[in-house]
């Protein structure tokens, strides 16, 4: 009982930290209101998913000697402190870079390897299901997110009170599921990580065919989030239907989080590549097809089903290799690809739109990166024997 409670705990601080991916519903008002280029919008929110990335290896460490709840306390103060600096920012971009795209990134990252790792010990016999429901939090974060703030700009509150709100209210949910999470007997506080280990792991083919997929499969999904309303709204779609594009991405990534978990649970790492392949396939569909309504929301869906891969299949495979005590420490570092791909893919797709006036470009590269990822993680590397 304690386990499921847990468990349910890390889903909802994911589900709040997960709101990230309703970034492209501000951009059209960060546009409009402060006259932010698209790539500004975009430095914020890679920025935000680069520091997530940083601190979150950070956060690992400090995991494995103090346990969970201290990092999720962390995250909530953080987090309350970021959109309070964004909403108070005016319009400043460098305020409010450093309040959503610095505080609240470093917010996540704490909060993130806190909600995740947890629950692996609970259920190691299930790494990938857990995993997939846990992460299934982060990645259905967006859903309520995107129609809270469409909500509240269309209430003419403002963007600095939406920031405002927004960050006191996941803030006190974040700090109130953390008083729940905790090990099994403490199993992992004040564990100790082999000497060496973390070498040893930097000089596998396992790691970087791992990093390979995770940043070819980021790269490509963060792209999308970052620009998704503005995809839509470009392509001819009213602002209803790019927000429900939005939503329907944050049910594909939720479900796919679940669904290629289990996948992994019975099929192991063959299910990497044809994720990989999966993702590609749906942004070729993106790019090919007619953009009609219900053509671009089921596409959204299916990116989003495909992204959702990335989140849960590595991490499965880092446990699996490497075991539940060591996760919160070699994960991160697998992960530290995901804040590359914050980086490099949502700013491509606002630097492409801003120089070609669409997202056509961006969206044929990152579906050939993509493709590349997959044709490099095709086959499973042994781990060497030093690795054992």
């Amino acid at each position: 009982m304690r386990g499921v409670l847990v468990l349910a705990s890390a889903i909802i601080i994911l589900l709040c930290l997960g709101g990230v991916y309703a970034w492209s519903a501000y951009v059209p008002a960060l546009r409009d209101t402060y006259g932010y280029s698209s790539t500004q919008t975009q430095v914020v929110f890679g920025s935000t998913i680069a520091v997530f990335t940083l601190v979150m290896t950070w956060a690992g460490r400090v995991q494995t000697r103090y346990g969970p709840r201290q990092n999720a306390l962390l995250a909530a103060l953080l987090f309350v402190g970021g959109y309070g600096l964004a909403g108070m920012s005016g319009g400043k971009f460098w305020l409010l870079w450093l309040g959503i795209g610095v505080v609240s990134g470093a917010a996540i990252g704490c909060g993130y390897v806190a909600a995740l790792a947890t629950p692996l010990q609970w259920f190691p016999r299930h790494k990938g299901l857990v995993t997939g429901l846990a992460a299934a939090g982060f990645g259905g974060g967006a859903i309520v997110t995107t129609w809270v703030v469409e909500y509240m700009i269309r209430a003419q509150l403002g963007l600095g009170r939406v920031f405002e709100f927004k960050g006191m209210g996941y803030g006190i949910v974040i700090g109130v599921c953390a008083l729940v999470l905790s090990t099994p007997g403490g199993s992992q506080i004040g564990g100790q990580v082999e000497r060496g280990a973390v070498a040893r792991v930097l000089g596998e083919r396992l790691f970087w065919t791992l990093v390979a997929g995770m940043w070819s499969g980021t790269f490509a999904g963060l792209l999308v989030i970052g620009n998704l309303k503005s995809i839509g709204v470009g392509a001819g779609l009213g602002a209803g239907q790019a927000n429900l594009a939005i939503s329907l991405f944050a049910i594909g990534n939720a479900a796919g989080r679940i669904i290629w978990g289990r996948w992994y649970d019975t099929w192991g790492y063959r299910v990497i590549p044809v994720s990989l392949a999966f993702l590609s396939l749906s942004l070729v569909i993106l790019r090919v097809l007619p953009t009609r309504g219900e053509i671009f929301v089921l596409t959204a869906f299916l990116i989003g089903f495909g992204f959702g891969a990335c989140f849960v299949v590595y991490a499965a495979q880092v446990a699996a290799c490497y075991g539940v005590t060591q996760f919160s420490k070699v994960y991160p570092l697998v992960f530290m690809a995901y804040g590359v791909a914050g980086i490099t893919g949502p700013l491509m797709g606002g630097w492409l739109h801003d120089l070609c006036g669409d997202y056509r470009l961006a969206i044929l590269i990152a579906a050939a990166l993509v493709l590349g990822g997959a044709m490099v993680c095709r086959k499973e590397p042994v781990r060497s024997r030093s690795g054992q």
